[in-house]
C-alpha cells in the first residue's frame, strides 16, 4: 500500500463535505496509528552491528615482524603521491596548533593529530582521516589457500 501524506487525506476528506470535527478526529486517529506502527517497526528491527576498521597489510616476503600494530586509515586524492600523506598530516597539525584550540590543546603525536585535528585543517591539505581511534593492523602473505575438493 502506498504511503499517503496527511495533507492529502485532509484535502480528500474536506472535498467530501465532512464536518471539520469529523476530519480532525479521523486525522488524529491516523496519526496515532502511524506512530504506533512506527514504534512497532522500530522495536522489531534488528540492532545494528557495530563495525570496526582493520588495515590489512600485504607482506608476501615476511619482512614485517609478527607484532601487534595499530594504524589509521587516511584518504588522499587519487593522483597525489602516497608518500606525501605524512607531510600533509604534519602541515595540518601545524595549522591546528596555531589555532586558538590548538594553542590550548596542542597535538604532539600522529595519534593525537588523527584524533584531534579537525576536518577543516585536514581538508586544506586534501587529506581525510577515516577513523579517529587507532585500528588493528593485520599482516597477510597475500595468498588464498586452495581448497582440496572432489569437483
Amino acid at each position: 500500500m502506498p504511503k499517503v501524506s496527511v495533507e492529502l487525506i485532509h484535502e480528500v476528506l474536506s472535498n467530501n463535505n465532512l464536518e471539520p470535527d469529523m476530519i480532525t478526529a479521523v486525522l488524529k486517529q491516523i496519526e496515532e496509528q502511524a506512530a504506533a506502527e512506527a514504534e512497532a517497526e522500530k522495536a522489531n528491527r534488528e540492532p545494528t552491528v557495530k563495525k570496526q576498521f582493520v588495515i590489512i597489510v600485504s607482506d608476501p616476503n615476511g619482512t614485517i615482524p609478527s607484532e601487534d600494530y595499530v594504524g589509521w586509515v587516511a584518504q588522499i586524492p587519487e593522483d597525489d603521491p602516497v608518500g606525501e600523506t605524512m607531510d600533509r598530516l604534519i602541515r595540518a597539525s601545524y595549522e591546528y596548533n596555531i589555532s586558538k584550540k590548538g594553542r590550548k590543546y596542542p597535538v604532539k603525536t600522529v595519534g593525537e593529530a588523527c584524533e584531534a585535528v579537525g576536518a577543516r585543517f585536514l581538508k586544506e591539505q586534501s587529506l581525510a582521516i577515516k577513523n579517529k581511534v587507532p585500528v588493528a593492523v593485520v599482516r597477510t602473505d597475500n595468498k588464498i589457500p586452495e581448497i582440496e575438493s572432489d569437483f
